[in-house]
């Protein structure tokens, strides 16, 4: 309160000057630091602005945390999907190599037993690649890349590394059709390698073969193994032919059913051999020397 004739001074007007605060708030700071330092009585003031300050820094850095997230998100979905990408390409380029690699085994692995075969047989073969399968969708045959130009005829039988597949029925000069034993106008001769009975195979249409004509008794199990007789001079004796699937057995009718599978591959075979003639190397028999003329006596 104001008194009569009382004038306040200008420096209570005015305050300190900006350099005497400014000293005066460096020394209260100075002293506080040498206070805390010394007696560590702020450690308590600081504990407790940090509890209240504290929801403020998560309020603070929440939105910098949710935006760093979302980034990091979006950049690990992004990588994700490229290393997803590269995988599966990666996936199909091994597929790719792995499914050659098994058709070149496959294809090396019969050409090895092609060549065994080949080695085993006394007559003279010709190596071929089955190019393509015969139009005719009723029929069992394929083509090869050899024809007549190569020595093919008609006729001569086509075996691969396992067994029979069938024999030529028609040449052109530089291909030639194989008639495969499953064709229903098939057929070949044959024994049982077990028993020795002889019989005819024929082609049953279906990929199977089927023994005919035999008697319900015959001595044919499933399980045997058939192998080609030799009797008609085309085909070798002793080629496997087919194994014993299935006997139905007629006592009625007094015949046998026998179905057969084939030993070759006749159907997947990509690689065969063409025989020469059974009996075109075999020796002719020598003709006997004739008889000397008889001689005549005459009577004295």
């Amino acid at each position: 309160m104001s008194v009569a004739g009382h004038t306040t001074p200008p420096i209570f007007k005015r305050g300190l000057p900006p350099a005497a605060r400014l000293t005066v708030y460096l020394a209260l700071s100075t002293a506080m630091l040498v206070a805390d330092l010394r007696f560590n009585y702020l450690e308590t003031l600081r504990q407790g602005l940090s509890v209240l300050t504290y929801p403020l820094q998560i309020a603070a850095s929440t939105p910098a945390e949710w935006a760093n997230r979302t980034l990091e998100y979006f950049s690990s979905l992004n990588r994700l999907r490229e290393e997803n990408a590269r995988l599966n390409a990666k996936s199909l380029e091994d597929a790719k190599r792995l499914l050659r690699q098994t058709g070149l085994e496959a294809e090396n692995k019969q050409l090895r037993e092609l060549m065994t075969m080949r080695e085993k047989t006394p007559v003279r073969s010709i190596a071929a690649e089955v190019i393509y399968t015969a139009r005719d969708p009723f029929a069992r045959r394929v083509v090869i890349d050899r024809g007549a130009r190569d020595g093919i005829e008609p006729g001569l039988p086509v075996i691969d590394g396992v067994g029979v597949v069938g024999q030529i029925t028609r040449t052109f000069p530089l291909q030639a059709e194989v008639t495969l034993l499953t064709d229903r106008e098939q057929s070949i001769p044959v024994r049982v390698q077990r028993s020795g009975l002889r019989a005819v195979m024929f082609g049953a249409g279906n990929g199977q073969l089927e023994l005919r004509y035999l008697a319900s008794n015959a001595d044919v199990e499933p399980g045997d193994v058939i192998v080609t007789s030799g009797l008609d001079g085309v085909y070798l004796a002793d080629l496997p032919v087919a194994r014993v699937i299935r006997v139905e057995r007629d006592d009625a009718r007094g015949f046998a059913r026998f179905l057969c599978k084939p030993e070759a591959g006749i159907e997947r075979s990509s690689a065969v051999l063409v025989l020469g003639r059974a009996r075109a190397d075999m020796p002719q028999p020598e003709e006997p020397p004739a008889p000397p003329p008889p001689t005549l006596h005459r009577k004295p």
